[in-house]
């Protein structure tokens, strides 16, 4: 596997660290509507929903910043299907989470490239009427998203390269690799 990267983008230390400052922030958000839920009468609901499947690794560390009671749910999403490495457009597979109302609801994905996954899912999601609706990537492409929306929180900012690692895949491979890296053209079919 090792073989098969270019070069890395983010490194394993890096992403640690970026990851305990999201949530972190992600926390002192979630603490602020927990407060203001129990100063009206009620109980705070937190639902975390990672993007499958590219999310899965960031999503299960993340969680472990966040120090609430909390409620996982998950939604598969693909814009990049077997080879390809650009994206082809949104396909959900499956159902979305049914009992977001009221609950503070956080959508965790791997990247943000187009743009169109992260605002689709943040369209359909917030017509379950959630309290609050926060939006977290590990990875943006500046210049790129093709819609206009904006994450609440985004790890890093990197340039226009197809990655893997870190949950990021090429054709299902890859997404154990601890870091993010750019592929070498010979292990790209």
């Amino acid at each position: 596997m090792v073989q098969d990267i270019a070069g890395v983008l983010v490194s394993q230390e890096q992403i640690a660290q970026r990851v305990r400052e999201l949530g972190e922030a992600l926390s002192r958000d979630l603490q602020a509507r927990c407060d203001a839920d129990a100063q009206a009468g009620r109980e705070a609901r937190i639902i975390i929903i990672p993007v499958l499947t590219g999310s899965m690794v960031f999503v299960a560390d993340l969680i472990r910043h966040l120090p609430f009671k909390l409620k996982l749910e998950v939604v598969s999403a693909s814009s990049y299907p077997g080879t390809a490495t650009s994206s082809k457009g949104v396909t959900i597979h499956g159902n979305l989470p049914q009992s977001l109302s009221g609950a503070h609801v956080v959508l965790v994905d791997d990247i943000f490239d187009s743009g169109q996954t992260l605002a689709l899912l943040s369209d359909l999601l917030g017509k379950k009427n959630p309290a609050s609706l926060r939006t977290v990537v590990l990875l943006a492409k500046p210049g790129k998203a093709k819609v206009d929306f904006r994450p609440d929180y985004v790890g890093f900012e990197i340039p226009d390269r197809f990655v893997v690692g870190y949950g990021l895949d090429y054709d299902g491979y890859y997404r154990n690799y601890p870091a993010v890296g750019v592929l070498k053209e010979s292990a790209v079919e």
